[in-house]
């Protein structure tokens, strides 16, 4: 309830010592223009303390979400090394067969003139590439 004046409060508080206390009784706040203005800084504090309580609340969620993400994400590009560690490996071992079992018999018959002497077969380089890991725990 809003009193025009601090005298008026003054006042009403010389007859009723109780008149605060009965007040917030019954949900009723006495206020001068000096309160007023003092309660009306508090709850717009209030407010601001909680719009920041909140956003605080919505970023600890964000950050979780993002961790999480990241987790997944590198767990996919752990698997992705794997495969093409396995990929290099395998590769590498089919140039090797190529370069002792393929390529040797391809140019006997080159030399025992078994196909045409234009084309030849060719030396495959292998893949000295590594792929580093991804640490996923720490």
């Amino acid at each position: 309830m809003f009193l025009l004046g601090e005298s008026f409060f003054s006042a009403a508080l010389e007859k009723d010592l109780t008149l605060i206390e009965d007040g917030i009784g019954v949900r009723v706040i006495l206020a001068t223009p000096t309160t007023l203005i003092a309660l009306l800084r508090t709850v717009a504090y209030s407010w601001q303390q909680q719009q920041v309580a909140e956003n605080a609340q919505r970023i600890a969620e964000a950050g979780k979400e993002l961790f999480e993400r990241v987790y997944v994400f590198a767990e996919h590009l752990g698997k992705v090394g794997d495969g093409l560690r396995k990929a290099t490996e395998t590769y590498n071992s089919a140039v090797g067969s190529w370069t002792n079992r393929v390529l040797p018999s391809g140019r006997r018959m080159a030399e025992l003139g078994v196909v045409a002497g234009d084309r030849e077969l060719v030396e495959i380089a292998t893949v000295d590439a590594t792929v580093r890991a991804v640490a996923v725990n720490g």
